[in-house]
């Protein structure tokens, strides 16, 4: 393997849209590993096939982590070497991974992470809006403690990334402009490197109204600037 012969983890990043998005150190290492790691294997196998790689493919989400690293680590002693990858994006973020490199660690296994795509540098720079220091703040709770990140972001004066879905984006921007006031500034980038990608920015209030009226269909990221 072209990579450092200890390592046992490789976090791979995989396009967040357009399939032409990764990088040829992934694809490298993505060919030589024991085994692929996949948040969801039907939608990696479509990734794996578009470029001719044919490594044994594992499934590893939030439902099974806990029950299989256990059996991961075992195999790591045996010296089986392991790529993680998820759906889109860098795992470890908003997505599985956080658990497997703590324990890969912490049971002493090397680790390497791959740099690549995510969402929250090209809609951060893309937005418009200060880049020079920034919070990352995911997906905002559901229901229970919705309200209360909200409020302990109100006084933040950096600029603020935030992952949504698409049938919790008009909630979330009307939240966002009661918290924060409806003429914040703000951009909200859609389906970002595939064919329908649209980044809509101006006040909160602006972009509720846009998408009022407008699909919001597709992954979601939500620029906001701090106070």
């Amino acid at each position: 393997m072209a990579e450092s012969a200890s390592t046992s983890l490789f976090l791979v990043p995989t396009p967040i849209g357009n399939l032409k998005d990764i990088t040829l150190r992934a694809l490298e290492t993505l060919q030589e590993v024991d085994v692929i790691l996949a948040e969801d294997t039907r939608t990696s196998g479509k990734l794996l096939k578009h470029h001719a790689i044919r490594r044994p493919l594992e499934s590893y989400h939030i439902h099974n982590e806990h029950q299989s690293i256990s059996r991961i680590l075992k195999r790591m002693g045996e010296g089986m070497v392991f790529a993680l990858i998820t759906d889109a994006g860098t795992p470890g973020i908003s997505d599985p991974g956080f658990l497997l490199v703590r324990e890969a660690i912490g049971a002493g296994f090397e680790v390497c992470s791959l740099p690549g795509a995510t969402a929250i540098i090209p809609a951060l720079v893309n937005s418009g809006l200060p880049n020079d220091r920034f919070v990352f703040e995911g997906f905002l709770p559901h229901k229970k403690g919705r309200n209360t990140r909200l409020q302990s972001l109100k006084d933040e004066t950096r600029t603020m990334v935030f992952y949504e879905s698409p049938h919790r984006l008009l909630k979330t921007l009307q939240q966002l402009s009661e918290t924060f006031g409806p003429e914040r500034q703000a951009c909200v980038s859609r389906e970002m490197t595939k064919m329908h990608e649209e980044n809509i920015r101006g006040s909160l209030m602006e972009i509720l109204d846009y998408y009022n009226e407008h699909t919001h269909k597709g992954e979601i990221v939500i620029t906001v600037s701090g106070k």
